[in-house]
């Protein structure tokens, strides 16, 4: 039977809406030159927050750094780095954990010009010395961190690659992906319109590996945009998380479905009754009716809000809004944004196929492998390798492989 391509529409997220330009794609206008610019004007408008808050054991805070502090020994590694004769293009791995050391290399390699390699630090030694060698790192931050005279690279535009990322996707070795800068800020632009994120100051606790696009890109990012504090750890427990929360007075809450039960499962959030709690938001799949109440119990105030991706989407494809979870349920969300999606097969008339995603914030392609990125293209379109149905109103259930 011949293969159809059927295209399904997205919702409506609020905030800056994206035009569709002559390439046929959404984009967004107005759009900074590239990511170290959008943070640049932010650490001018914030400079006195606190950026990023560390937390340590029992979930108290170990060390605070402000916008002004974080750019400026972020330039200084940026220094250093050029003093290894590190610089445009070069690749920079970073091997660290959560924490105030791994937003320091992260943004003193882009401040370099470089393009940082960020190294999930759970995996396995064979997983890492891959990634290491198929990126031909030129610089490791792995320990101390080079520090030199203060330098800031802004010759970057929207189309040179500002972050390579790896994903295991459907390979047994993880490829590289190469995300854009306009990758990085439509994703930006996607999360803070979908959360409807403010610039008041918002406390956000990241229990994700900023390794990974859902930590670093569509959580770390957009609430540096915004002006927020990002609260990571390289050992936050599921236990610590109460005392983080009363203590910091933490107004968005950020982890995956399973970190999520955890909470949901044990006494973490019993007697628990938080108000201040402005978003619940989980990462790579829609919570449970079961969980979703345990969590509504303890933040009666806070709206729900899930999202599901690839790391050739920037991480973000689909968001299921909390007034959809009922009407909707057992889906992951709708395409929202910039992204639109498709069905591809014999039955996408009938609403089942491979679900297909496009728009700016899907990857350039896969890092020195043009014969794994035809593979995964038809089109504009990016093949996900998912099963889908998708129904009238656009939204997305996976189907068992």
């Amino acid at each position: 039977m011949p293969r159809t391509l059927v295209e399904f529409p997205g919702v409506t997220s609020g905030g800056a809406e994206p035009a569709r330009q002559p390439d046929g794609l959404l984009h967004y206008g107005d759009l900074t030159p590239c990511l170290t610019e959008l943070l640049d004007l932010r650490v001018h408008r914030y400079a006195q927050r606190d950026a990023v808050v560390e937390v340590g054991a029992a979930g108290r805070p170990t060390q605070r750094i402000s916008y002004r502090e974080l750019w400026t020994s972020a330039s200084r590694v940026a220094g250093g780095l050029g003093n290894r004769g590190i610089g445009y293009g070069d690749r920079v791995g970073i091997a660290l954990p959560n924490g105030i050391r791994w937003a320091q290399a992260f943004l003193g390699a882009l401040l370099s010009g470089a393009v940082p390699v960020p190294i999930n630090c759970a995996a396995g030694p064979a997983e890492v010395a891959h990634m290491l060698a198929d990126s031909a790192i030129d610089f490791l931050l792995d320990g101390e961190l080079p520090i030199g005279p203060a330098f800031i690279d802004d010759g970057a535009s929207l189309g040179e690659v500002a972050l390579l990322c790896y994903t295991r996707g459907l390979g047994a070795k993880p490829k590289g992906v190469e995300l854009s800068n306009e990758n990085l800020l439509s994703a930006i632009e996607s999360v803070i319109a979908a959360e409807r994120l403010p610039t008041d100051g918002v406390k956000n606790l990241v229990l994700l590996p900023l390794a990974h696009a859902t930590g670093c890109v569509d959580q770390f990012l957009p609430t540096l945009a915004v002006g927020g504090t990002v609260f990571v750890g390289s050992g936050i427990e599921a236990g610590d998380v109460r005392a983080i929360v009363e203590d910091e007075e933490i107004d968005v809450l950020t982890a995956g479905p399973a970190t999520y039960g955890l909470l949901a499962a044990g006494r973490v959030l019993s007697g628990l009754v938080h108000d201040g709690m402005r978003r619940i938001c989980c990462a790579g799949g829609a919570l449970t009716d079961q969980v979703s109440a345990a969590l509504r119990s303890a933040f009666p105030a806070a709206a729900q809000w899930s999202w599901w991706g690839a790391t050739e989407t920037s991480g973000v494809a689909l968001t299921m809004p909390e007034d959809a979870a009922s009407t909707h349920p057992g889906c992951v969300g709708a395409a929202f944004g910039a992204t639109e999606v498709a069905l591809w097969g014999p039955e996408a008339d009938a609403g089942v196929g491979e679900l297909l995603c496009r728009g700016p914030n899907v990857m350039r392609g896969y890092w020195r492998d043009p014969v794994a990125t035809a593979a995964q293209f038809t089109g504009q379109w990016f093949h996900t390798g998912d099963q889908v149905r998708i129904d009238s109103d656009g939204f997305v259930r996976l189907l068992a492989q």
